[in-house]
């Protein structure tokens, strides 16, 4: 149990070192110039103060910034909360189409028709409609992938469509008429297959709508204005005054060089603000591929495309077989009988 711990005390430091110490996938390249230009409004304010004269003073009390500090920090908050939300909301979206992508392959195959080319259709336009998704929802008209799955011709159709999803979602439901009216599958099970078709309808849907409604553009300009006007009057607080034991020493006996740090500390302050800022930012859209964080989309339809071409290209199974066990079955399988 002692080695476990230690073990797991030495994976965790050496992750929060990395994590630490990394530039990939942050907001630090991104922020990096802003941080620099209120380090040097910084550096010109200090100028200001060093070669003023002693009777004229620049620097202010530092009790309004502490209560507006407050009121910004709940801000960023707020903001970056708003962000996390709307990419989480995301990746459960992405979730369910994973899910019902899944349980159309599975219905497919044991309640349709046995003919192969109705089977690989059915399949390769299930995986289609993952693919079509993450192109619609990056506002991309190139699908090679797709051309590989259902030919050149079709991919042409599904690029030109207004909506990808919703054209190959009418494909796949005319494929279902198809099974019903014309190779005997149960209707019962079309019945269930369609409704899971519906459901994906419902989840490109919710990610158009995380896609197209961003953050009130009021709110995002209030915080912005308020982080500047921030930064910007920081300097003043921060520049060195003369402490109250002080008041009663000539002016140039006091050592001013502690000033020099104002612009330092700036930049310390402005980082973590123009960061949170920035990551809210980029969170409110988890499609696209120039933002930061965004959803492993071409891994998830990866995965459903490899997912879906096993189940169509899995064993063989032996009908016959199945036929003949259903045939003996004079009665339901109940529960086995308790011991004697």
């Amino acid at each position: 149990m002692k080695l476990l711990i230690l073990r797991f005390a030495r994976i965790t430091r050496s992750q929060f070192w990395r994590e630490a110490a990394t530039v990939h996938d942050t907001a630090t390249i991104l922020i990096i110039p802003f941080v620099l230009l209120f380090g040097l409004i910084a550096t010109v304010v200090v100028l200001v103060e060093y070669y003023t004269p002693p009777d004229f003073r620049i620097s202010v009390e530092i009790t309004p910034y502490e209560v507006g500090g407050a009121i910004l920090g709940m801000l960023m908050v707020l903001r970056t909360n708003e962000g996390l939300s709307r990419w989480w909301e995301a990746r459960k979206l992405w979730g369910g189409i994973v899910n019902q992508c899944r349980n159309i392959a599975v219905a497919a195959l044991a309640y349709g028709p046995k003919d192969p080319a109705w089977r690989a259709a059915i399949i390769r336009w299930t995986i289609t409609f993952a693919h079509a998704c993450r192109h619609s929802l990056r506002g991309e008209r190139e699908i090679p992938e797709i051309a590989e799955l259902v030919g050149n011709t079709e991919a042409e159709n599904i690029a030109s469509a207004q909506h990808m999803p919703g054209h190959i979602v009418l494909v796949m439901a005319r494929i279902l008429r198809v099974a019903v009216d014309r190779m005997g599958m149960d209707r019962f099970s079309f019945i269930q297959i369609d409704k899971e078709r519906m459901t994906l309808i419902d989840h490109i849907g919710g990610c158009e709508r995380i896609l197209k409604t961003p953050m009130p553009r009021a709110y995002s300009i209030t915080i912005r204005r308020f982080i500047f006007a921030f930064l910007f009057l920081l300097p003043f607080c921060l520049i060195p005054k003369l402490d109250r034991e002080h008041s009663d020493l000539k002016l140039d006996e006091v050592d001013r060089s502690r000033m020099w740090l104002t612009p330092l500390v700036t930049m310390l302050v402005a980082f973590p603000l123009l960061a949170l800022d920035r990551i809210g930012s980029e969170l409110q859209n988890p499609f696209g591929l120039k933002n930061l964080n965004h959803l492993d989309l071409d891994g998830i339809t990866t995965t459903i495309e490899q997912n879906l071409l096993a189940l169509l290209e899995g064993p063989a199974v032996d009908y016959t077989m199945i036929d003949l066990i259903i045939a003996l079955d004079e009665g339901p399988v109940g529960l086995p009988e308790p011991p004697t």
